[in-house]
């Protein structure tokens, strides 16, 4: 295979004549030899989330049982912005997605990516424009935007996020706290993907119309006051209450795994890190009391103290504690003594499904 990106099917068009209908996206076709699990070439893997308040990407290739990560790229683009309120996507925030959005495509070029998919969630999926805006970004940077909806983004956070599962657990409460949306999943124990990560075992799941974007800017978030935070916890509290009355029961021997920038955000203050360290925060493990502490540690900071934390910074110090709530509106309805932290998600959940659907694991095998 050339290492042209131009000579891969469906992605050369996209970079220097974007207005040509051949666009870089969810259909575009993977090369597999049957070698990639052994990390020896083949295909070139790329998993873009475009989130409410993040742009995420990832650019992997597979191994024996996994996938090895060889680019990525994150930022904060708020591309949710004022959507609560005005029902579309300001133009400000379109320049911010779409600087970014450049990045993403010109590193999947540099990596040969020869197998692509680019989500957006729900931003995209409540804003009148999100479908413009789409159009925009094909013709403009070659990228189609697959808007996926609420059950998909639930499903690709348990197929990412299960490998983190304890082994020993009888199953787990996963949650994803978005900027415009939240999922919750009930998942029973894992099971053996014959070859790859395990397969997420999904019991139920929600979708809440809330994330930290949206329940910001209805309560504020720059001057949180206990009362503030204690209403936002009540909203979330009663959506997540039809859910819990079906999969609360029986709790024994389950614990809540949780993915999102709250989640390390939370773990990040409870290590004291001076910067924040994937490695020492993807897997980690929190008590009730480790979360309580953080949480009236944030509550007691100022903004101007939130923004001067290594861990929260200036990004995030307004939406820190409307994800604290969410978090807490969770554990209130799920009581389980532990957290584990996942730095993972949508991204790890996609490229796996990619790579299974090229079969990636089941040639590996046939080869060994």
């Amino acid at each position: 295979m050339s290492g042209e990106a131009g000579d891969a099917p469906g992605l050369g068009p996209a970079f220097d004549r974007a207005r040509e209908r051949n666009r870089w996206g969810r259909r575009s076709p993977g090369r597999f030899d049957g070698t990639a699990g052994r990390d020896r070439g083949g295909a070139t893997y790329a998993a873009l989330d475009l989130g409410t308040n993040n742009c995420r990407l990832l650019v992997a290739r597979p191994t024996d049982d996994s996938f090895r990560v060889v680019d990525a790229f994150s930022r904060i683009i708020r591309l949710g912005e004022g959507v609560s309120a005005s029902g579309r996507l300001n133009d400000a925030a379109i320049g911010r997605a779409l600087a970014a959005l450049t990045i993403c495509r010109d590193k999947m070029k540099n990596k040969g990516v020869t197998r692509a998919r680019l989500i957006a969630t729900e931003a995209c999926r409540s804003a009148v424009n999100g479908d413009d805006f789409r159009t925009r970004v094909a013709d403009t940077l070659g990228l189609e935007l697959d808007v996926i909806d609420r059950e998909t983004e639930a499903t690709l956070a348990a197929t990412g996020c299960t490998p983190l599962m304890d082994p020993q657990a009888e199953g787990v409460v996963l949650f994803d706290i978005g900027g415009g949306s939240s999922e919750l999943v009930r998942l029973d124990r894992s099971r053996d993907g014959k070859g790859g990560p395990p397969l997420p075992q999904i019991r139920g799941w929600i979708s809440l119309p809330l994330g930290v974007v949206t329940l910001a800017e209805r309560h504020g978030g720059h001057e949180v006051t206990r009362e503030i935070y204690e209403a936002m916890i009540a909203e979330v509290a009663a959506l997540i209450a039809p859910f819990a009355r079906g999969h609360g029961e029986g709790l024994g021997g389950i614990h809540l795994l949780g993915t999102s920038g709250t989640v390390t955000t939370v773990a990040g203050v409870h290590l004291n890190l001076k910067r924040y360290e994937r490695s020492r925060v993807d897997g980690c493990w929190m008590s009730a009391q480790d979360i309580n502490d953080v949480s009236e540690r944030l509550l007691a900071m100022t903004y101007q103290e939130r923004v001067a934390s290594p861990c929260i910074g200036a990004e995030r110090a307004d939406l820190v504690l409307a994800g604290c709530a969410i978090l807490e509106a969770i554990r209130r309805a799920f009581p389980c003594p532990r957290l584990r932290v996942a730095d993972r998600g949508l991204r790890e959940g996609m490229l796996v499904q990619m790579m299974r659907e090229d079969g990636v694991w089941r040639a590996q095998a046939a080869v060994t």
